[in-house]
């Protein structure tokens, strides 16, 4: 028998190690793959069908504006710089309170599931105020603050806030009780747990609460700019529902949900980053 014959059990167990990173990237690249492809069909699809009820069945701008007359109008709004003027004055006030209401909501809920007596004197609270419609609180919230950024801004916060504090707690009370048990075996420190177990176990939790908390923080964003506002998105859907002006209201309505995909769509990267270990499983 040749050398090239021989088959030695640990040298293969060994090349079958070192292909399967190579197949399982593949197989990532190509889920990847097909995942986009049904994504940009099911986008080109909704479209097309939007466009065939507008032109064959409303037959009227002023009820469903059609999606190529959307396009042409936010072009022209582009090229005007009106919508990225007032895109950038909506996105100052979603990042400052989505940023705030975050830290505040990851604070408050490490807290609760910490020391049980702060949940205690917390949780009516928490679930009172997220069952009560924020939304009715914004015209006070306008008269408190004013028509500046600081009114928006605090209607964010108090969108954002409730879904991160209920998923910061959830997420570290679900913290595996072995490992837990494992880290004080070795004598490990409350602090030193509660940075190295509890927040690595609790991130796949909080980042899908700020995936939440962006949907709410957009619509913070336009009800604060409803009620009173110079500028932003929810300032061009206030004049253009005024005039039944539904091209430019569809021009804005179609950036705010752009922006929340794109946003969705980071907080899931960084939550697939963050959590690895639950594609591998």
């Amino acid at each position: 028998m040749s050398v090239t014959q021989v088959n030695i059990p640990g040298i293969v167990a060994e090349e079958e190690a070192a292909e399967r990173p190579a197949a399982r990237r593949k197989i990532d690249r190509s889920e990847r793959t097909r995942r986009i492809v049904r994504s940009a069909v099911s986008l080109v699809v909704g479209v097309l069908l939007w466009e065939a009820i507008a032109r064959l069945v409303v037959h009227n701008d002023a009820f469903l504006a059609a999606p190529s007359a959307v396009a042409k109008r936010g072009w022209e709004m582009i090229l005007n710089g009106e919508l990225l003027s007032n895109t950038w004055v909506s996105m100052q006030e979603l990042i400052y309170g989505f940023i705030i209401g975050a830290i505040a909501g990851i604070a408050i809920g490490a807290a609760m599931a910490t020391w049980k007596s702060v949940s205690d004197y917390l949780e009516p609270w928490i679930a009172g105020l997220y069952a009560a419609p924020m939304i009715a609180f914004a015209p006070v919230v306008i008269i408190w603050f004013g028509v500046g950024i600081a009114s928006k801004v605090a209607v964010v916060i108090m969108m954002v806030v409730f879904p991160m504090i209920i998923n910061t707690q959830a997420g570290l009370e679900s913290t595996d009780r072995r490992l837990l048990t494992v880290a004080r075996a070795f004598c490990a420190s409350g602090p030193r747990i509660f940075r190295t177990v509890s927040i690595p176990s609790a991130a796949p939790f909080i980042v899908a609460g700020m995936r939440l908390a962006v949907g709410r923080g957009l619509v913070g964003v336009v009800v604060g700019e409803l009620f009173g506002s110079r500028a932003g998105l929810g300032n061009i859907i206030t004049t253009a529902s005024s005039v039944f002006d539904m091209p430019t209201l569809f021009v804005a309505v179609v950036t705010l949900a752009i922006t929340g995909v794109v946003l969705t769509y980071l907080l899931r990267a960084v939550e697939m980053r963050l959590a690895a270990w639950r594609e591998v499983a």
